[in-house]
């Protein structure tokens, strides 16, 4: 909680990297439908994120139940 002033705003702060992350897989998919660019070159970078979306959800969910 570094950045932010109060529970509140940290919560915020999770809210716009949750959207962001969950914007960012959007788009790499939108690639390998359109068939721009190979799944298989994508896979670790979608997994990757999938994983920071999970640790992200579960701070928010952390942070809003201890206040």
């Amino acid at each position: 909680m570094r950045s932010a002033r109060s529970t509140a705003d940290f919560i915020n702060k999770l809210r716009i990297v949750e959207e962001e992350c969950d914007e960012s897989l959007f788009w790499l998919e939108v690639l390998i439908e359109a068939r721009l660019v190979k799944a298989s070159r994508l896979r670790n970078l979608m997994t990757e994120g999938e994983e920071i979306l999970r640790i992200v959800v579960s701070s928010a969910k952390t942070a809003r139940t201890s206040t």
